[in-house]
């Protein structure tokens, strides 16, 4: 448990997709705990990534005629290797980003438990079936499952490991290659998941990694890919989408949140603060999914309020390798601006800071309190923008029903929480909520962690979904096969065609009685 070696991020470079002929440049990485320079990474270009795609459209055919049970058994390969090589994945994963280790270790189980589902489910999904025909007993049906062909992963700095790999799983099993672009503050995170793939038995061209700048690269992606996922900002993920559109390919992106968790009068309060704190500060607040608004019933919020704000200056901040501390550095400078100007702004305009608000430099470079702000109007800028660090506001509500609509009062709808005295009120109100997922008394991984369920966003929190049935087939082109027989649809042998053209409306009224139809 400690900062990978210099040998170590020397391998994981040269599995990078690039030209080996080519003298380029190359970019630092840094280690997020101190900011010191930990490695580097050889620079992509344009070109790079073109070949790479040709390589993948050579390679693709094959695995795609290879079964989807065939395929799924390398990715259950793949998940078992995850596992095994947990200690190291973690290391690198907090080394790139500066998340406290308990959060690295959430990474790496949720690749291996997504991986595990479609290497066990996709082959099911995946397989023909028999749909219902235009006329019983002749017309058979079948519907099959194509791949897109190479499939495009734009991947964030967030979640190294868990956005590098979960989508792609689903559309390798799928029968795809995969081109993936990693963001350039974590390169490392996807190459070490593309070596445990290639331990695997996936043939390198099928998971390529190709490292560099996203005005580089990433163009390069939508222009030469079938398909595009996307997991970043909505302004970004809005752009893509109107390139991916003029190209005519599917497009599919987990894209920002300003994500609101409901408490009732009646709740637990000791289990709301304790599922509050996780909820807001998980990897620094910097998840899509994580709160930074609570809308608390006025008959609890002084209470909730304080005791939230002692639990949070109670959590441990520290940069270890280890599974101590409560929370860990922010990812970069730039994260430690963005809250910084959030929190100053709130103050400057009459907010209170009930806990946090301020830097650590004691710690490190980019660690900042997890902080706690109430009095926060529309005119600040944490209002209604995502802040992505560990900053949350608390608002106080007269009635369920104000909750529910403040709630709801954003151009986000990604995720959601309630805690609430009664079940059944929760899951009221859970269904009058906005977010493509609800977690009740939980704040986001009940719903992340279900795998078998799709997740995603609606409004400017994004379009299609990850997990479930929906987060493979995606990556698919269904195909109808229908067979005629007997019955042709301009006649049919030993019947006067005027005869059989009179009696076609009314067999096609009765079809409606059949079962099934």
């Amino acid at each position: 448990m400690a900062k990978p070696t210099p040998a170590y991020f020397k391998r994981l470079a040269a599995l990078a997709a690039l030209d080996d002929s080519a003298d380029r440049p190359t970019k630092p990485v840094l280690e997020a705990f101190s900011a010191a320079e930990m490695a580097t990474i050889p620079v992509a270009t344009a070109q790079d990534l073109e070949l790479a795609v040709q390589r993948a459209r050579a390679a693709q055919p094959d695995w795609a005629a290879r079964t989807p049970s065939d395929r799924a058994a390398v990715i259950n390969r793949f998940a078992e290797l995850v596992h095994s090589h947990a200690d190291e994945l973690m290391d690198i994963a907090q080394a790139e980003t500066g998340k406290a280790r308990i959060y690295a270790q959430e990474e790496v189980l949720d690749v291996a438990l997504t991986a595990r589902y479609y290497a066990t489910h996709g082959p099911k999904m995946l397989a023909d079936r028999k749909v219902a025909g235009m006329i019983p007993g002749a017309t058979d049906v079948r519907v099959r499952y194509q791949p897109k062909g190479v499939v495009g992963v734009i991947s964030p700095w967030n979640y190294p490991l868990t956005l590098a790999v979960s989508d792609a799983v689903a559309a390798l099993v799928a029968g795809n290659a995969v081109v993936i672009k990693p963001d350039s503050n974590t390169p490392y995170c996807a190459l070490a998941l593309a070596d445990l793939l290639y331990q695997a038995g996936l043939p390198r061209e099928l998971y390529a990694v190709v490292p560099g700048p996203g005005s580089v690269v990433g163009q390069a992606i939508v222009e030469h890919t079938d398909y595009l996922m996307f997991t970043g900002s909505s302004a970004t993920g809005s752009t893509l989408a109107q390139q991916a559109g003029k190209r005519l390919i599917g497009f599919s992106a987990e894209l920002g949140g300003k994500n609101p968790l409901i408490i009732t009068a009646d709740a637990d309060v000791d289990r709301a603060v304790e599922g509050a704190a996780r909820a807001c500060f998980s990897n620094s607040g910097q998840l899509c999914i994580s709160i930074e608004r609570i809308y608390v019933d006025s008959a609890i919020a002084d209470e909730f309020s304080r005791r939230f704000a002692e639990y949070v200056d109670d959590m441990k901040l520290s940069a270890t390798y280890d599974l101590s501390a409560d929370m860990g550095s922010l990812a970069s400078a730039d994260q430690v601006t963005t809250m910084e100007e959030h929190v100053e702004d709130a103050v400057a305009k009459g907010a209170t800071v009930l806990a946090g608000g301020r830097k650590r430099a004691d710690l490190g470079p980019f660690f900042y309190a997890p902080t706690v702000i109430t009095g926060v109007t529309e005119d600040m800028l944490c209002c209604r923008n995502e802040t992505f660090g560990p900053l949350v506001t608390i608002y106080p509500v007269d009635s369920t029903a104000e909750a529910i609509e403040r709630a709801n009062d954003t151009e986000y709808g990604l995720n959601a929480s309630v805690f609430a005295g009664s079940s059944a009120e929760a899951q009221k109100i859970a269904e009058q909520l906005r977010a493509g997922t609800v977690n009740i008394n939980e704040g986001y991984a009940a719903a992340w962690g279900s795998t078998a369920a799709p997740m995603g966003g609606m409004g400017l929190s994004g379009v299609g979904r990850r997990h479930g049935e929906e987060g493979l087939l995606k990556y698919t082109e269904p195909q109808t096969i229908a067979a005629q027989r007997f019955i042709g649809l301009d006649g049919m042998a030993g019947v006067p065609r005027d005869v059989f053209l009179k009696l076609t409306p009314l067999a096609i009224r009765t079809l409606k009685y059949l079962p099934g139809r």
